[in-house]
């Protein structure tokens, strides 16, 4: 993953790390990524964040007021897409904004087609 100018997390994964790592390598990354995934209120943010304008910065209570949670819910699962490498945050003024880290999509999908082309 590559880090770069954000509060927390990488705003871009390094495709080219996935022909390097073996095969425990892309388990472990195709696993913690798979959390991130396991609950649909998950991929719904994943969704959001994928089809947000380029220009919108989208913020906990944006999610809150789209989705039927509680703000504590939202906020956790932005937690957990965060600690598995679907989202990062950024500093918008005293907010913090969530975005989905650039080609995290195509990286999942690389680690899979590693895994199961091994």
């Amino acid at each position: 993953m590559v880090r770069s100018g954000c509060v927390d997390g990488p705003r871009f994964v390094d495709l080219e790390e996935v022909e390097n790592m073996d095969l425990e390598m892309c388990t472990a990354a195709l696993a913690r990524l798979s959390k991130g995934l396991a609950h649909p209120a998950r991929i719904e943010i994943i969704r959001m964040l994928y089809h947000k304008p380029v220009d919108k910065q989208y913020i906990c209570s944006d999610i809150v007021n789209a989705l039927p949670l509680a703000q504590a819910s939202v906020s956790q699962h932005l937690k957990i897409l965060h600690d598995a490498g679907w989202v990062y945050r950024e500093m918008d003024g005293a907010r913090v904004a969530c975005n989905l880290v650039g080609n995290s999509i195509e990286y999942y999908r690389q680690v899979i087609r590693r895994i199961t082309e091994a």
